[in-house]
């Protein structure tokens, strides 16, 4: 239990020298920036009466009828647009949770810094989104068993509640990366206020 609590307090990227931290940010944030763009565009005629969020709609469902309402939405051409946006999204896992993390470690070392609250939340959080993707992948198992298997439970409430507590950690981490950064903002405008 030891060694799993001292791991746990490491950050995941420990093992890339601090001063690489921000490169990797923006450019993982960019390339995430693209990924959303690409799921935008493949994803929009998952947009139906029945799905009014697209895949999301499709992840929230929850019930064998729901489920089986969004799928006779989508004609078969929509169906493996969705499966093509679930074999992307596992590349996504990784670069979202990447990004996040290592925005999370950011703002922790400025939250240390400064004095400002939470500072030590950062190598949490940074786990957290890890297990976010974790949850996504299950997810997506469970949603790519509703379209090419059967419709039957327990896959749309795997799906749905994956989605839930995906959700919840990834929103916790960019609201803590956002802190950060406006904690930042702050502390180097500050000074030129004063003078």
């Amino acid at each position: 239990m030891g060694r799993l609590n001292h791991f746990l307090h490491r950050h995941p990227f420990d093992f890339v020298p601090v001063n690489y931290w921000p490169g990797f940010f923006w450019s993982l944030l960019g390339l995430s920036t693209v990924l959303m763009i690409i799921f935008g565009i493949s994803g929009a005629p998952l947009t139906t009466k029945a799905a009014p969020y697209g895949v999301v709609s499709f992840e929230l469902a929850g019930t064998v009828e729901r489920s089986l309402l969004i799928l006779s939405s989508w004609d078969v051409n929509v169906q493996l647009r969705a499966a093509f946006g679930l074999g992307l999204d596992y590349l996504f896992m990784v670069v979202y949770a990447s990004t996040i993390a290592i925005g999370c470690g950011l703002a922790a070392q400025v939250l240390k810094r400064t004095g400002w609250p939470l500072g030590g939340w950062g190598n949490s959080l940074g786990w957290a989104v890890f297990l976010a993707a974790i949850l996504d992948s299950i997810e997506n198992l469970a949603l790519t068993t509703l379209i090419f298997g059967s419709v039957v439970s327990p896959w749309p409430e795997i799906a749905r509640w994956c989605a839930i507590f995906k959700f919840s950690l990834i929103f916790i981490g960019i609201v803590y990366v956002i802190y950060g950064g406006v904690v930042a903002l702050v502390v180097r405008i500050s000074p030129a206020e004063e003078e």
